[in-house]
């Protein structure tokens, strides 16, 4: 199966794990020992790194902006245990991370990780942090919004492979069924 969307050539992830970072191809390759569907659902892609982020992406790949998911790690404390979560949303929105991530971690305070501790933690590179393949104690909180198929967009969303230099794609309803994945309702703001 080869997908097509904007300019861009996808072909299996399961085939070129060469264009993932190490966890997020040993994430991927253990959900497609369980879910064989996954195998020939999560296609990548090879892109400029200095693509990478959304805005620029979508534009030099003619993409539309909605198809995107973005990925960004967060953190707060309760009674002196850290809690990190992913959050995960279309890249038309922003998580709401004052109030609904703040909730769902119950902590009073939440902050985005610094980009060093985010990139050391996760294996990834900045800019191409995905929720496939994060660090076990990691929450992954997907917005109900990234699961369902948006017109736009088809039922197909794009997300990091922990490398800038490429991109996964896949139904934002598997995402959902991935292992840790937990979909929430109001994670995202407009």
């Amino acid at each position: 199966m080869t997908l097509t969307l904007g300019s861009l050539t996808w072909s299996r992830a399961v085939d070129r794990l060469d264009l993932l970072a190490e966890p997020t191809a040993a994430a991927l390759s253990g959900w497609a020992a369980v879910a064989p569907e996954v195998a020939d659902a999560v296609q990548v892609t090879e892109i400029d790194p200095e693509l990478a982020d959304t805005a620029a992406m979508t534009e030099a790949y003619d993409l539309p902006l909605v198809v995107s998911a973005n990925c960004v790690l967060v953190s707060g404390r309760r009674a002196g245990d850290e809690r990190v979560a992913a959050a995960v949303v279309r890249a038309t929105t922003r998580a709401d991370v004052n109030n609904a991530v703040k909730r769902l971690l119950d902590v009073r305070k939440a902050s985005f990780l610094p980009m060093d501790r985010a990139v050391e933690e996760s294996g990834m590179e900045y800019g191409g942090i995905t929720p496939i393949g994060l660090p076990t104690g990691y929450r992954v909180l997907l917005d109900a919004g990234v699961a369902e198929a948006d017109p736009d967009a088809g039922g197909t969303v794009i997300i990091g492979s922990g490398l800038r230099r490429s991109k996964i794609a896949l139904p934002g309803a598997l995402l959902a069924t991935a292992p840790g994945v937990e979909v929430v309702e109001g994670l995202a703001l407009a």
